[in-house]
C-alpha cells in the first residue's frame, strides 16, 4: 500500500507539471516557431524566387539591425543569428525584433503619464540647493528629472535594511499602520509565511475599507501562483491585476516584464527594492543557500515618486482614478515631513528607449573618485558598462563587485563569470557570495551616493522592463549602506585571475552564450 501510494503522489506531481499552463503554452510557442521554419524552408525549396525574396529580407533585416538606435550587443546577436539562418532569421528579425507592448496598452501608459506626471513637478529651491552642495549630485538629479521625469526631494527620510529579514517586521508594521490605501507591485508573488502574513493583514484592511490594490507581473509569478490567481484576491476585496498577461502567441512583447516592487502605503510611506514577496526572501526557505537581499523605505514627499509609478500602470490597466490629491504624501499626513539628505526615487520603462537604470549606474560610476561597491545577482553587462568600471579601476578607484557564491540559474552564473577576467584584468575587484545566493541591487559611493533597486546588470533589467530605483545623496542612511556593503565583501571570497580562467569546454559555451545574451 505505502508503494503505491508513492506512486500515486509522483503520478500527480508529474501530472501536475505536464498539465502546467508553463508547459502547454511552452509546447504550443515552439510548435509556432517549428511550423515557421518549416514552411519557410520547404517554400524556399520549392521555390527558387522565394529563396532570393527570403535572402533579399535577410540582408535587409541586417540594414535594419545596423541602422537600428539599439545596443550593439543586441544588434551582433541578432546579425549573427540571420547570417546563421539567412531563411529564418532575417523573417524573424523583422517580425519579433520590437521589445514594445502591444500598441494598446502603450497608448493607455502614455495616456496615464500625461495625466499623473505632472502631479509631481521638481522644486526649483530643492534643486538650486542641490546644485550649490554638490555638481556631481545635482548633474544626476537633472538627468533623472529631464529624463525619467521623477523630481528630487530633501524632506523625506530613507532607512536601509541590509536584509529581507530586517525589511519583512517594519513592512508588516506600516501595513498594519494603514488607513485610507496599500498599493503593491511585485515580480513575484508566492504563498508561504510571507505571502500569506501579508494577505492576512491586505484582507483585514480591505474589509476594513481600505483601498487595497495589487499588481503582479503575470510571467514572473506563473510558477509559483495558480492561474488567474487575481480572481482570488478579488473575492477578498483586493483589486488586483496580473500585468502583461502570459499568451502561448510567439511575440517579443512578452519580453517587457514588471520587474518592479512597490508597496505603498498612505501616499507618505513607500518600500522597494530587491525582496519579492516569497519565502526565499525572508530566509523562510533555503534556495541556493543564504538569500542576501536589500530593500529600503522611504518616509515623506519622495513617497510619492513610488506612488506615480504604480498608478502609471495600475491606470493604464484599470482606468480609476480621476483624482488623485487624495494619494499624494501630505493628504494624510499633517505638518512637515522630517528631511535627510537628497532622496529621488526613480523609474525605468522600456518603451521610452531611454536607458534610466543603466545611466543612473553609469553616471555613479563617472562620479566616483575613492569608492564604488556593487551588488548584483547577475552581471551581464554591455560594453559601456564594462568600460566605465574598468576605467574607474584605471583612474584609482577601489571597484569592488559582490556577486553570488551559489546560483540560481546556471546558465546565467556561467554567463556572470565571463566577464570575471577582464575586469579583474583592469583592476576591478570581483567577489563570490561564500554564504550564498545575493540578490540585492545596490551601488555605493564615496560615502556620497547610492541607489537601491530593482535593477540588475543585465539586459533584461536595463532594457526590456519596467524598473525603478531610489538614488540618494548626502544622506546620513548612505554610512549604513556602506558599512552592509563592507560585512558583505568580509562574508565573500575574492576571485583572483586563475579562478576566472576556465575549462575549454566551459569558455565555449560561454562565448556562444555572450553573443546571444541580450536576446536570451
Amino acid at each position: 500500500m505505502k508503494i503505491l501510494d508513492t506512486l500515486k503522489k509522483l503520478l500527480k506531481k508529474i501530472l501536475k507539471k505536464v498539465v502546467h499552463r508553463v508547459v502547454i503554452v511552452g509546447l504550443l510557442l515552439a510548435l509556432q516557431i517549428g511550423w515557421l521554419a518549416i514552411y519557410l524552408t520547404q517554400m524556399a525549396e520549392y521555390s527558387p524566387i522565394m529563396s532570393i525574396i527570403l535572402n533579399v529580407l535577410s540582408f535587409l533585416a541586417v540594414l535594419a539591425v545596423v541602422n537600428a538606435r539599439d545596443n550593439p550587443s543586441y544588434k551582433l546577436a541578432w546579425v549573427i543569428a540571420i547570417l546563421v539562418f539567412p531563411l529564418f532569421g532575417g523573417t524573424m528579425y523583422l517580425l519579433f525584433s520590437g521589445w514594445l507592448l502591444s500598441k494598446s496598452l502603450r497608448k493607455k501608459l502614455g495616456r496615464a503619464e500625461k495625466q499623473l506626471l505632472p502631479l509631481i513637478k521638481q522644486d526649483a529651491e530643492v534643486f538650486e540647493r542641490l546644485e550649490e552642495l554638490d555638481k556631481a549630485a545635482a548633474g544626476q538629479a537633472r538627468y533623472i528629472k529631464d529624463y525619467a521625469k521623477f523630481p528630487v526631494w530633501n524632506d523625506s527620510t530613507a532607512t536601509y535594511f541590509r536584509s529581507g529579514e530586517e525589511n519583512f517586521p517594519v513592512l508588516l508594521e506600516e501595513l498594519r499602520k494603514a488607513e485610507h490605501f496599500i498599493f503593491l507591485e511585485y515580480f513575484i508573488v508566492e504563498a508561504g509565511e510571507m505571502w500569506d502574513t501579508i494577505l492576512e493583514i491586505l484582507k483585514e484592511k480591505a474589509a476594513a475599507g481600505v483601498d487595497v490594490r495589487m499588481i503582479y507581473d503575470d510571467l514572473g509569478s506563473i510558477f509559483v501562483l495558480p492561474y488567474q490567481y487575481y480572481r482570488t484576491l478579488e473575492q477578498y476585496g483586493i483589486k488586483c491585476e496580473a500585468f502583461n498577461k502570459f499568451i502561448p502567441v510567439f511575440s517579443l512583447v512578452m519580453n517587457n516584464r514588471d520587474h518592479r516592487k512597490i508597496l505603498v502605503v498612505d501616499g507618505h510611506t513607500a518600500f522597494t527594492g530587491g525582496i519579492n514577496l516569497a519565502d526565499e526572501y525572508i530566509n523562510k526557505k533555503e534556495k541556493c543557500g543564504y538569500w542576501k537581499d536589500t530593500g529600503i523605505m522611504v518616509r515623506g514627499e519622495a513617497a510619492v515618486n513610488l506612488t506615480v509609478m504604480f498608478l502609471t500602470i495600475w491606470n493604464a490597466i484599470r482606468p480609476t482614478d480621476t483624482n488623485v490629491s487624495k494619494l499624494l504624501p501630505h493628504a494624510y499626513h499633517a505638518g512637515i515631513f522630517k528631511g535627510d539628505g537628497y532622496i529621488q526615487p526613480y523609474g525605468d520603462s522600456p518603451l521610452d528607449r531611454e536607458t534610466v537604470g543603466e545611466n543612473v549606474y553609469l553616471n555613479m560610476i563617472a562620479a566616483a573618485r575613492e569608492y564604488l561597491y556593487i551588488f548584483t545577482p547577475y552581471l551581464i553587462i554591455d560594453n559601456e558598462m564594462m568600460t566605465a568600471l574598468c576605467l574607474a579601476a584605471k583612474r584609482g578607484v577601489d571597484v569592488r563587485i559582490v556577486t553570488p557564491g551559489k546560483p540560481d540559474k546556471k546558465m546565467v552564473f556561467w554567463l556572470t563569470q565571463s566577464y570575471y577576467a577582464q575586469l579583474i584584468e583592469s583592476g576591478v575587484k570581483v567577489y563570490r557570495y561564500l554564504p550564498g545566493f545575493i540578490h540585492a541591487k545596490v551601488f555605493v559611493c564615496d560615502d556620497i551616493y547610492a541607489t537601491v533597486g530593482t535593477i540588475n546588470l543585465d539586459y533584461r533589467s536595463l532594457y526590456l522592463h519596467f524598473e525603478c530605483g531610489v538614488f540618494l545623496s548626502h544622506c546620513s542612511e548612505i554610512k549604513r549602506i556602506k558599512e552592509d556593503a563592507v560585512d558583505t565583501i568580509g562574508q565573500s571570497g575574492l576571485v583572483t585571475r586563475e579562478m576566472a580562467r576556465k575549462k575549454l569546454p566551459v569558455r565555449l559555451a560561454q562565448v556562444v552564450l555572450r553573443v546571444f545574451a541580450p536576446l536570451l
